[in-house]
């Protein structure tokens, strides 16, 4: 399968940014900082960066993960 993230590394690293900004959120929300909200803010920023493919961006499964505090195996940063 041919998908945007093996041709196109600006989306490669929004997508890697998008995942570790979401854990930050997590992260941060569980610990009641007063700074989630903005974290929340910034993954929603980077994530419409994305294409979508469909009704979600690229890469969403891996990303919407990282905010639940979820890791994600590696096959999923690309669903």
């Amino acid at each position: 399968m041919n998908h945007p993230f093996s041709y196109n590394s600006a989306q490669a690293k929004i997508q890697g940014l998008s995942v570790q900004v979401g854990e930050l959120f997590a992260d941060l929300y569980k610990s009641n900082d007063d700074n989630a909200p903005e974290a929340l803010e910034a993954y929603k920023s980077l994530r419409r960066l994305l294409p979508r493919d469909g009704k979600r961006h690229i890469g969403s499964t891996a990303a919407h993960h990282s905010t639940q505090g979820r890791p994600s195996d590696f096959r999923n940063y690309y669903s």
